[in-house]
C-alpha cells in the first residue's frame, strides 16, 4: 500500500540523514497559533463527516469520507503517485469502480481542465450512483472534494510559516528526499498498471508480478501507444493536438471494429 511505502522511505531517509543546511530564522508564528490554527482546519475538515452522521450516516458516505480523509493525509507526490493506490482501493478494496471504469476516469480527467486529482471526484460519483442514484452522486462528489481538498489549506496555513526551519533539520531533509524518491517509483508502477490494463483485457487481480492473461491481448491499444510516442517524443507534437489526434484515432479503430 502507497501509505507503507511512503512510510518506509520517510524511516529510512530519516536515518540515513540529509545534507546540514545553514541556520535560518525563527519562524513568523508562535507554537500556540500553529496549533490554534490546525484545531480550527480540523474542525472545518470533520464538519461534513459530523453532519453526515448525524443524518444517519449513510454507509457509503462513510465509506469515501474515511478514504478520501486517508487519501488526502498520504498524496505526497501528486495525483500521479497516488492513482495507482487509489484504484487499488476502489476496484479490489471496496469495489466502487471496474478496473475500465477506472481507467476512463484517468482518460477524462487527462482531457479536462484542471488537476488531474479531480478524478477523485469522478470515483466518488460514480461509486454514490451506483448505490443510490443521482442523489447520492452529487452528495459523495461533494463530500469528496471537501474531505480532499479541505487539508491543503490545513497543511499550508499551519506548516508554511514553519517550512524553512523544519527543511533546514538535516534529518527531516533527508525524510523528505527519501519520500521524493519512492514517489518516483510509485508514479513508474502507476505507468505499468494503467499500461497493462489498457494492452490487455484480463489481468489476474492482485497478483505479484502481474500476470496478464496474452489471449486477451489487444494489438490495436499497442499502436495506439506507438503512434502516440511518434508524436510526442518524436515529432515532438504538443500535448492538446497529441491528445485529440489519438482520440480521433481511437474513435476510427471503434467504428471500424463495429
Amino acid at each position: 500500500p502507497f501509505p507503507l511505502i511512503v512510510l518506509a522511505a520517510a524511516i529510512y531517509g530519516y536515518f540515513r540523514g540529509g545534507e546540514p543546511t545553514d541556520a535560518v530564522d525563527p519562524p513568523t508564528v508562535s507554537l500556540a497559533q500553529t496549533t490554534q490554527t490546525i484545531a480550527l482546519w480540523l474542525v472545518i475538515w470533520a464538519t461534513p463527516v459530523a453532519l453526515v452522521w448525524a443524518a444517519g450516516g449513510a454507509p457509503i458516505l462513510m465509506d469515501i469520507a474515511a478514504f478520501f480523509t486517508k487519501l488526502a493525509v498520504v498524496t505526497f507526490g501528486g495525483a500521479y503517485a497516488v492513482l495507482a493506490y487509489m484504484a487499488q482501493e476502489v476496484v479490489q478494496g471496496y469495489g466502487w469502480l471496474t478496473t475500465g471504469e477506472m481507467i476512463d476516469a484517468l482518460g477524462l480527467a487527462e482531457t479536462t481542465p484542471g488537476p488531474l486529482i479531480l478524478v477523485t471526484q469522478f470515483t466518488a460519483m460514480v461509486a454514490g450512483a451506483k448505490e443510490a442514484g443521482w442523489p447520492m452522486a452529487l452528495l459523495a462528489g461533494v463530500l469528496c472534494l471537501w474531505m480532499t481538498f479541505v487539508p491543503c489549506f490545513l497543511w499550508i496555513f499551519a506548516f508554511a510559516p514553519h517550512l524553512e526551519r523544519l527543511l533546514s533539520a538535516p534529518r527531516l531533509a533527508g525524510a523528505l528526499q527519501g519520500i521524493t524518491a519512492a514517489v518516483a517509483g510509485v508514479i513508474a508502477n502507476l505507468s505499468a498498471w494503467f499500461a497493462l490494463h489498457v494492452l490487455f483485457a484480463r489481468v489476474a487481480p492482485g497478483s505479484m508480478p502481474p500476470r496478464p492473461d496474452w489471449s486477451s491481448f489487444d494489438p490495436a491499444a499497442l499502436a495506439l501507444i506507438a503512434v502516440s510516442a511518434v508524436l510526442v517524443f518524436a515529432l515532438r507534437l504538443g500535448l492538446l493536438p497529441a491528445m485529440a489526434l489519438m482520440a480521433m484515432a481511437g474513435l476510427a479503430l471503434d467504428v471500424a471494429a463495429g
